[in-house]
């Protein structure tokens, strides 16, 4: 049973989760932590902090992790790995083949219009799902993410707060 809510949960994310992976990520919250309890948020935000270290798409990684914590075996993994990505595959091949036919489309061009901001939403509301006392641990955390989203305005390049904000991390926690 736990194979087939899995794979109903991650096919469900797959559909509704439009803008990638970080847009996914409060769906992912919802169904892993709030909905089924298969995990808490400081697990989550573990599996997330590691599907970001790791090649390729965040969301399959994390669909990847979850679905071998869950599971404790491979074929959790696989399972929720092909539910993530059947939707997108799907629609994506639909598109394509449609594509030609749509691009003048009023409708279409609408659509992609107002799915902008709600994009937009859905990345700020995961990030708000990862500032609580049980991921943001202390001050220091705040103040390295502070200083980052300061930089961001002045234009600072990602490597280099990505490098800054590690060695500010080193620095504070040893």
């Amino acid at each position: 049973m736990i194979y087939l809510q899995l794979f109903l949960s991650y096919l469900k994310i797959g559909f509704f989760g439009f803008g990638g992976g970080y847009a996914m990520l409060s769906l992912i919250q919802n169904e892993m932590v709030t909905r089924h309890g298969w995990m808490t948020a400081t697990e989550l935000a573990d599996i997330v902090a590691v599907s970001q270290m790791t090649p390729g798409p965040i969301a399959i990684n994390c669909a990847t992790y979850v679905g071998y914590t869950v599971t404790g075996n491979v074929w959790g993994s696989l399972l929720t790995t092909f539910a993530v990505s059947l939707p997108p595959l799907t629609l994506m091949v639909l598109i394509t083949v449609f594509y030609n036919r749509l691009k003048n489309n009023g409708y279409m061009q609408g659509a992609m219009k107002w799915m902008k901001p709600m994009i937009c939403g859905m990345i700020g509301a995961a990030a708000l799902l990862f500032l609580n006392g049980e991921t943001f641990i202390d001050w220091k955390s705040y103040l390295i993410f502070v200083l980052c989203f300061a930089a961001t305005w002045f234009k600072v390049d990602s490597i280099l707060l990505i490098c800054l904000s590690a060695v500010a991390g080193i620095l504070l926690y040893i």
